[in-house]
């Protein structure tokens, strides 16, 4: 059983071998969706309404319609705002969705999306009876839906055990994004096989931004652009790479899916900048080690 300090070595961008992207590219943005099944016969994984006196009620039909909100509306407006900029993002998914709403899914696939592993539904691993097995079903489910077997995982919430990494390795994973550990990818030791750590974000996020800190509806905006503009200047010394994750209930929402569209055109209009999904970013990494 290994610790996180003891699967990976300590280093940082600014001292160890400069990483270099194909035709001057400095920052690769990696876009991520996530789409997630809420059982309503457990407690919501996240409330945006709490129940007065702070009891955690089950069923909780007002969040739970929250998060269905997105699955009807909001992801449909991403869809769009994705497909209108030819951009393929990075679907993280619990793969019951393409069991309960499959139209979802579908879409995503038919645009040409990347799928990544995002447990069978949205609960904490901790939960999780038999992590493998739970690892690996959501694997085989996606195979099943898009004819192709994910290579990366983000757990739910990005939560882990110490155990959690070495039943994903097992499972064949190849990548995961649970680290919010550094600007660049890493290798990581497990039982089995290395795994690759990509950067995924928890502060260009918008439950961070938007649920749990309830900031304006163009803070991920404004946040996005400082974020890429220190980036890109620091990769010019080897790049880096740029995660942010949105929500259909949330980004996707009427008030907000202005800005998130807003953040897309500034990202495209950037010079030394490319959009990448979690495979060209794992393959770019691996050919460099």
């Amino acid at each position: 059983m290994l610790q996180p300090r003891q699967r990976v070595d300590f280093s940082t961008p600014f001292r160890r071998k400069p990483l270099t992207a194909p035709q001057g590219t400095r920052l690769i943005i990696w876009p991520v969706v996530n789409i997630e099944e809420w059982d309503i016969e457990r407690p919501m994984p996240r409330q945006v309404s709490p129940a007065p006196g702070g009891q955690r009620n089950v069923p909780d039909v007002p969040n739970w319609s929250w998060h269905e909100y997105g699955m009807r509306v909001g992801y449909w407006r991403l869809l769009k705002a994705f497909e209108d900029r030819n951009i393929r993002p990075t679907l993280s998914i619990n793969a019951k969705v393409c069991e309960t709403i499959p139209d979802v899914p579908r879409a995503a696939h038919e645009a040409g999306w990347e799928f990544m592993a995002h447990c069978y539904e949205q609960m904490t691993i901790h939960a999780v009876e038999d992590q493998f097995a739970m690892i690996r079903q959501s694997a085989d489910i996606l195979e099943d839906f898009t004819g192709k077997r994910p290579r990366g995982w983000l757990g739910p919430g990005r939560t882990q055990t110490f155990e959690t990494l070495d039943h994903v390795a097992k499972a064949g994973y190849s990548w995961f994004g649970d680290w919010i550990i550094d600007d660049q990818p890493l290798e990581v030791k497990t039982s089995g096989k290395s795994l690759i750590s990509l950067p995924y974000s928890v502060e260009l996020n918008d439950i961070t931004i938007m649920v749990s800190a309830q900031h304006m509806s163009d803070a991920m905006l404004v946040r996005v652009k400082d974020a890429a503009t220190r980036l890109l200047q620091e990769g010019e010394q080897s790049t880096r790479i740029m995660a942010f994750g949105v929500h259909p209930y949330v980004s996707g929402a009427s008030h907000r899916i202005r800005y998130f569209e807003e953040t897309l055109d500034y990202l495209m209009q950037l010079d030394g900048a490319v959009f990448w999904q979690g495979d060209q970013i794992f393959d770019w990494y691996t050919a460099q080690i």
